[in-house]
């Protein structure tokens, strides 16, 4: 009798390649050498590949070619864009020029030299590269989860339906509007929308708009959200009554690689 297909994610792995294999070997999703080992399962990877750490292209190069041997097993690995892609493809288009702004002066270059910009990936950015991360999309449904980058309602400011708010964000990435470049990074590095008492009616407002019972994100790091030490972190974060769950465990501050399967079953929720 066949596995059945299981699903999983991870949130942001910031360069560290080495880190994800062992993380995704230990599922069972992959050799030790970084081969697809999943079978049928699904993979979806929720952005935040680059900065921060030591090889974001060669996260990239290894989450595609996963893509490549999962599809060829029945399987399948998804990627959504998460905020330092953008950061990453806006710092190669526009470097140094400046974006129009009433509160100052301000530039891609800038914002990617202090949220851990990293010359390699840089120099690594292929045109490839840039092809295929700029038709991936910033929010899906699978099954009854709404996996999307940041803990963020501003989504819904492209459109109010997941084709529509991907056809649009890809619309900016396919043109030279800085401007409008620039406020896809805005609104893709805002965050905590679905913590403290207005949460639940934050999470409620996606998921009543754009399907799903559970909003899953990643962007914002656990340990932040709760006060405690990454290290300290060893499985997602299920919050807003259960309708929003978190899969950033800080990869780069020391946290775990999180793989996360969905459903996600916890046996108290945390509030």
């Amino acid at each position: 009798m066949a596995k059945e297909k299981a699903t999983y994610v991870v949130g942001d792995i910031h360069g560290h390649r080495a880190e994800l294999i062992t993380a995704l070997a230990a599922e069972g999703l992959v050799t030790a050498d970084g081969d697809w080992a999943g079978g049928r399962d699904h993979l979806w990877f929720l952005g935040d590949f680059v900065d921060r750490g030591p090889d974001g292209i060669g996260v990239i190069d290894l989450v595609r070619a996963l893509a490549e041997q999962a599809a060829r097993a029945g399987g399948k690995v998804e990627t959504l864009l998460g905020n330092h892609e953008i950061l990453l493809l806006g710092m190669h288009r526009f470097g140094d020029d400046p974006i129009p702004s009433e509160f100052g002066p301000r530039s891609f270059a800038r914002s990617w030299s202090m949220n851990g910009g990293i010359d390699t990936d840089q120099d690594s950015l292929t045109d490839d590269h840039i092809e295929w991360l700029t038709t991936r999309p910033v929010i899906e449904l699978v099954d009854d989860h709404l996996l999307m980058h940041s803990d963020t309602t501003q989504y819904l400011l492209w459109g109010d339906d997941i084709a529509g708010i991907n056809e649009a964000v890809q619309e900016v990435l396919h043109s030279d509007d800085a401007a409008e470049w620039w406020e896809v990074w805005r609104r893709m590095t805002t965050r905590y929308a679905f913590r403290g008492p207005e949460g639940e009616m934050a999470a409620d407002e996606l998921l009543t708009t754009l399907g799903g019972k559970q909003v899953v994100h990643g962007h914002s790091v656990i340990a932040d959200q709760l006060g405690v030490l990454p290290t300290q972190i060893e499985g997602p974060y299920l919050y807003a009554n259960g309708k929003a769950l978190g899969v950033d465990a800080g990869l780069f501050v020391g946290g775990p690689c999180l793989v996360v399967p969905l459903p996600w079953r916890a046996d108290v929720p945390t509030a």
